[in-house]
């Protein structure tokens, strides 16, 4: 019963829905779905993010959402050709320290030395902290603390929407570090469609997360109670996504298509991963 309701959870079933389908106690399955979400947010780290991902493209966005407790935004990134999902967090408010835990776990799962072109929206936040994170000591054999240096093949771009009144009247991008032609080629060796660079990928999974975790719709009866409880759930829906669902055009897993795992995994061997205690 445990993995079936973790199995709904995960594709967006309403707690209230599963209190009335099985019987069970609306904070049991909410303390199933925390635990659930501690422990995929713990596989994410100890898989994805030990510096083996090749993530070439990343797109970084933020979503808006309402709770019990206030107003709360959520960070997420992602990298384009494998539809991996690399990061989220969750804050009070939308300023740099919440972009920061993203674009820092980002670092934390890609390869070092391979080219990076982040794209985000006009949020400046994204961009000084992508370089101020994706920044290594530069030894030069001289006294005192070494300078750091912005890793070489690093680029960034700011996609920017304009609007007229509430109709989308154009996109500016701007590059905000790098070199345009760089970060061309990047985004054409990453996607397959769209061959502009943009926030469609991160938009669509954003859509996704609204699609899957009740508390994120707008005008939603299940808001989330608090902060962790929110980001426990995007973390299960997370981590299903990247390691259980095959994606069609890449006939496989984003967890397979970042070469992370050779197979796709079920419920049950995601909750039975064993997690390494430090």
């Amino acid at each position: 019963m445990v993995l079936l309701v973790l199995a709904l959870l995960a594709g967006g079933c309403p707690i209230p829905a599963i209190v009335f389908a099985f019987g069970l106690d609306e904070r049991t399955v909410a303390d199933w779905q925390r635990k659930a979400g501690t422990h995929a947010k713990a596989i994410q780290e100890q898989v994805v993010c030990q510096g083996q991902v090749d993530v070439g493209q990343v797109q970084g966005d933020e979503l808006y959402v309402k709770t019990q407790g206030g107003t709360v935004w959520m960070a997420t990134a992602m990298s384009v050709f494998s539809r991996l999902f690399l990061w989220g967090a969750g804050a009070p408010h939308r300023d740099t320290a919440l972009v920061t835990q993203v674009i820092t776990h980002v670092r934390a799962a890609a390869q070092v030395g391979r080219p990076i072109l982040w794209a985000v929206d006009g949020f400046a936040a994204w961009t000084s902290s992508v370089l101020r994170v994706f920044r290594d000591p530069c030894y030069t054999g001289k006294r005192g603390r070494p300078p750091l240096v912005v890793w070489a093949d690093l680029h960034v771009v700011q996609v920017v929407k304009q609007y007229t009144g509430r109709k989308l009247s154009g996109v500016d991008r701007r590059l905000a570090y790098g070199c345009m032609r760089c970060a061309q080629a990047i985004m054409h060796a990453s996607q397959v469609t769209l061959g502009v660079i943009n926030t469609a990928y991160i938009e669509r999974l954003n859509a996704t997360f609204r699609t899957w975790l009740p508390a994120l719709t707008r005008r939603s009866r299940t808001p989330a109670r608090q902060v962790p409880h929110l980001e426990a759930a995007m973390f299960w829906m997370g981590v299903v996504y990247n390691f259980c669902r095959v994606h069609a055009t890449l006939q496989g897993t984003p967890a397979m298509a970042a070469d992370l795992t050779d197979h796709i995994w079920s419920v049950r061997e995601l909750l039975f991963y064993r997690v390494r205690r430090e």
